[in-house]
C-alpha cells in the first residue's frame, strides 16, 4: 500500500464521514440478539454487523477481546471479520491494547501490523504505561506496513485518571507527555500522520497547562459516545477545530439496534450524521 494510514483514514472520513463502530460481541448482546454465546453465535453476530455497517462507515473497531474469550473458533471468526470489513471498503481498526517490552511487544505487531498476518488490521491500540520507549516496535512496525497505532492518552473510563492525569515532569501530566511524544512521532506528515491518540468523549477538562493539547499531527480515537454518557454535542464541543481527523466510536447505541440489518444500518447513519454536523460546528 502507497498510502500511509493517516491518508488512508483521512481519505476514508472524508468520504464517509465520522463515525467507527466498535464490533463487541459481549454476552449480553448475543443474547440480546437471541444468539448462543459461543463460537457460532459470535460468528453469526460479528458477519450481521459487518454486513449491514461496514459498507457505511469509515471505520470498524472490532473489541479482540470479545473473541479471544471463545479461543481459538472465536480468533477464526475475528480474521475473518477483519476480512469482511476490509472487503465492504472500511478501514479496520483492532481494539487490543497491547503494551510490552522488546521481543514480545515486536511479536504483537507483527500479529496485528505484519500485512503476512491473518490478524493484520489497518491500526491497533496500544497501551503506552510501561513508557512510552516501549512502544517502538510498534511503531517502527506500523511504519513498515503503513498502518497506524493509537496510544491510550485520556481514556473515558473514570479509574483512568489516577494514572493518567499524575504529574510526569513540572506543570506536565502523564496524558501531557504521551500526547507531546505522539506528536513528535508526526512531525512533517502530510495531511497528518498515522500515529494518533486515545481521548475519550467524556474527558471534559482537558488542561492545556498540563500539556493536553490535541493538536497532534495525527487522529483522535474518541470512545465513551453513546452507552457511556458522551454525546455529538460533546464531541463537537471538546474536539472543535479537529474535524477530519476526529474518529468517534460507538458500539452499544449501534449494535443494540440489530439484529435487523436495516435497523443496524439506520443507528449507523443517525450516529454518522450527528458527528458530521457537530464536527462542522
Amino acid at each position: 500500500m502507497a498510502d500511509t494510514f493517516g491518508q488512508r483514514l483521512h481519505a476514508a472520513l472524508a468520504r464517509r464521514g465520522p463515525l467507527c463502530v466498535g464490533i463487541d460481541p459481549h454476552a449480553a448482546l448475543l443474547h440480546a440478539w437471541d444468539l448462543p454465546d459461543d463460537a457460532g453465535g459470535l460468528e453469526r453476530f460479528a458477519r450481521a454487523a459487518v454486513d449491514a455497517v461496514a459498507g457505511e462507515v469509515a471505520v470498524i473497531k472490532p473489541q479482540s477481546a470479545f473473541f479471544e474469550r471463545h479461543g481459538s473458533a472465536g480468533v477464526a471468526v475475528l480474521e475473518r471479520t477483519i476480512a469482511d470489513a476490509r472487503a465492504a471498503g472500511a478501514l479496520v481498526l483492532l481494539d487490543v491494547k497491547r503494551g510490552d517490552i522488546g521481543s514480545t511487544a515486536a511479536a504483537y505487531a507483527d500479529a496485528y501490523l505484519d500485512p503476512a498476518s491473518p490478524l493484520a488490521a489497518d491500526a491497533m491500540t496500544v497501551s503506552p504505561y510501561l513508557g512510552l520507549g516501549s512502544l517502538r516496535p510498534f511503531l517502527d512496525a506500523a511504519a513498515d506496513a503503513a498502518a497506524g497505532v493509537f496510544v491510550l492518552a485520556l481514556t473515558s473510563n473514570p479509574d483512568g485518571r489516577q494514572v493518567q492525569r499524575a504529574t510526569a515532569a513540572p506543570g506536565t501530566s502523564v496524558a501531557g507527555s504521551l500526547l507531546a511524544g505522539v506528536r513528535a512521532e508526526n512531525v512533517g506528515a502530510h495531511p497528518y500522520g498515522s500515529i494518533g491518540a486515545v481521548v475519550g468523549a467524556t474527558v471534559t477538562d482537558l488542561d492545556a497547562h498540563a500539556g493536553e493539547d490535541l493538536d497532534i499531527g495525527g487522529p483522535l480515537l474518541v470512545p465513551g459516545v453513546g452507552a457511556q454518557g458522551g454525546t455529538a454535542a460533546d464531541v463537537g464541543r471538546i474536539f472543535a477545530g479537529f474535524a477530519g481527523r476526529v474518529v468517534p466510536a460507538v458500539s452499544r447505541d449501534v449494535l443494540g439496534a440489530g439484529p435487523d440489518g436495516a435497523a443496524l444500518r439506520a443507528a449507523a447513519r443517525r450516529w454518522r450524521d450527528e458527528l458530521a454536523a457537530a464536527l462542522a460546528g
